[in-house]
């Protein structure tokens, strides 16, 4: 099994944990609308401005990989771990991930994505 291209690999791997964080961001809205906020808007304008920064990102990372053929599949999922397979050009790289390190990294995304909103608010 060769590795994949470091940068293929990079963009697969990008586009998985902003596909999980957009996940996170649509439990989230849920949780605001049903949740007992006095006042949602803001909660919710802010979650919105992040899911179309998520979404147009995604959008070009998705465009990347079916430009250059590469593709990211889970193919199992146990307690501690969930392996995920890069497939670039004819080569598959299986990549085995913590779960919390996965939540981690979904966190950090999600921080980004919140930083990069606000900052599309106040320009």
């Amino acid at each position: 099994m060769a590795p994949i291209k470091e940068k293929a690999f990079d963009k697969a791997s990008r586009y998985l944990f902003l596909t999980m964080a957009l996940a996170v961001i649509k439990q989230d809205r849920q949780h605001i609308m049903n949740g007992g906020y006095k006042i949602k808007e803001p909660y919710l304008e802010l979650i919105g401005k992040m899911e179309m920064v998520a979404r147009e990102e995604r959008r070009h990372l998705r465009k990347f990989m079916d430009d250059h053929h590469v593709q990211v599949v889970e193919t199992s999922r146990h307690e501690a771990f969930t392996t995920f397979s890069f497939i670039a050009q004819g080569y598959e790289e299986k990549r085995n991930y913590f779960n919390p390190a996965i939540r981690k990294k979904v966190q950090l995304i999600l921080q980004e994505l919140m930083e990069r909103a606000l900052k599309r608010t106040n320009v």
